[in-house]
């Protein structure tokens, strides 16, 4: 292929990446109490006509609560059962939006409620898809600093411990497969790299 139509093809490629897909057809073939699942034949922008099952779920909010206190940053973690992970997992307070609510105000309730913590700064840092290529959930990412501490109200299935870590323990334990939670990967690198200048 000559040089002038692989740059027309890229381009060609450019353009149609910035439409939206066309859906032909959407049934909803199951509903849990969080989420549903639709089956969509689609149109995508590359002109493909495919199917798609897709998760579809209202978002999740996340809580980086970092205690700045003492020499090192300490960074709030819980431990609970994770069915689908077949394991204990530590991880960073985090939960389902709750109807009408905004990120902010479930980032703050998922915290007192799992936790017990209050915080009286708070800063979205990131947001993004946890895993788009079957599920719709995104994810909001909080730092939480001025901490208070009080008392958690867990839901009933819920059973979680608490514990505040060094942020360079951490670090060594995202680096040595010891923390496997995605979420909790990532604010923690994020306040790495922000410790770091980056």
């Amino acid at each position: 292929m000559s040089s002038s139509k692989k740059s027309q093809k890229a381009a060609s490629t450019g353009k149609s990446a910035r439409k939206t897909a066309r859906v032909l057809k959407s049934r909803v073939v199951y509903r849990a109490p969080v989420f549903y699942v639709t089956s969509n034949t689609v149109k995508e922008p590359t002109g493909v006509t495919t199917r798609r099952d897709i998760i579809h779920h209202p978002g999740s909010v996340v809580v980086l609560a970092v205690d700045e206190t003492g020499a090192e940053p300490q960074v709030l973690l819980e431990r609970q059962f994770r069915y689908a992970a077949g394991k204990f997992l530590w991880e960073l307070p985090a939960g389902s939006r709750d109807p009408g609510e905004t990120t902010l105000e479930g980032a703050k309730r998922e915290l007192l409620e799992e936790t017990g913590y209050t915080a009286r700064n708070w800063k979205r840092i990131l947001h993004f898809y946890s895993s788009p290529g079957f599920l719709a959930e995104t994810m909001s990412i909080y730092l939480a600093r001025d901490l208070s501490r009080g008392t958690a109200s867990p839901e009933e299935d819920e059973v979680i411990e608490t514990r505040m870590f060094p942020l360079s323990e951490l670090e060594k334990k995202v680096f040595q497969g010891k923390i496997e939670d995605a979420k909790t990967i990532a604010a923690v690198l994020w306040l790495v790299a922000r410790r770091n200048g980056a």
